[in-house]
């Protein structure tokens, strides 16, 4: 499989200005999967134009992405703002568009809210972990802060995830975090794990960029150059993740019942058990 990791610059505001550079990266790169950043759609600091650049899922935009990922034959992930016009909240979400037509979203669960991020301010935490099954695999979807909460990608690994892609919007403080965590969860879940992010200056934020993708035993596939655009084409094949799987088996042990022990939901036991 042919991945796509798009590090661009988005016009804060200017919705067909993105969705035209998503298309032409594709077309130069023709991928079978391609991610490209948290809100990219719209830009991450578009804050209080979120309210009126936010669309309904499926909306306007997304239609014009399904377009393109129908003509080019690519599967494409990107971020944008969602507006729920049934309960009246906007959300933070991961829009995967397929060649078929289907559109599926995951709405952001761990939106950041300290330091320099204001999300909690403009959209509500999302409720549900997300996992696509398409024609190149199974996919878990992801964004920014999601990544530093090992129970969520674990929840997606043991329903069958294949592939782990996180799209981003992180500042260049965040960079060395990020660069530790990603390898972790795909040692934890011995899975694909794809990130995208962001790169260049909206307002006072600076976007480092550090896109990667990582194979099932931690390693480096492809990495973005830091602070630039890049288009990193990276081959999946997704054959390696048994032999990972066997020589490591870090799905086949997960104790989930260690969850409900360490919030007080498991039963007592005393004693010693064999």
């Amino acid at each position: 499989m042919k991945v796509l990791l798009a590090q661009l610059s988005p016009k804060v505001g200017d919705k067909k200005a993105n969705i035209d550079k998503m298309e032409k990266a594709i077309r130069k790169t023709k991928p079978d999967l391609a991610l490209f950043g948290e809100l990219y759609l719209t830009g991450y600091m578009a804050r209080d134009a979120w309210r009126t650049l936010a669309e309904p899922v499926p909306g306007p935009s997304t239609q014009a992405v399904s377009e393109i990922a129908r003509k080019n034959s690519t599967h494409i992930i990107f971020g944008m703002p969602e507006r729920d016009t049934k309960a009246r909240l906007l959300y933070n979400v991961a829009v995967l568009a397929t060649p078929d037509g289907t559109v599926e979203k995951y709405r952001k669960i761990h939106p950041a809210n300290f330091g320099p991020f204001e999300e909690g301010i403009y959209f509500a935490r999302g409720r549900e972990p997300k996992l696509v099954e398409t024609k190149l695999g199974k996919i878990g979807l992801m964004i920014c802060f999601d990544s530093f909460f090992p129970e969520l990608a674990k929840v997606l690994a043991l329903q069958g995830a294949d592939i782990l892609a996180v799209i981003s919007a992180a500042p260049n403080t965040s960079k060395p975090m990020f660069d530790k965590v990603l390898p972790a969860r795909a040692v934890e879940n011995t899975c694909f794990v794809l990130y995208c992010n962001l790169v260049g200056t909206e307002l006072n934020v600076v976007f480092a960029g550090g896109t990667q993708a990582i194979g099932p035993r931690g390693e480096y596939i492809g990495v973005a150059k830091d602070y630039k655009e890049d288009l990193v084409v990276v081959d999946l094949d997704l054959a390696d993740l048994g032999p990972a799987r066997q020589a490591r088996p870090t799905i086949r042990d997960t104790q989930p019942h260690l969850v409900d022990w360490a919030l007080g939901r498991g039963p007592k036991r005393r004693g010693r058990e064999d």
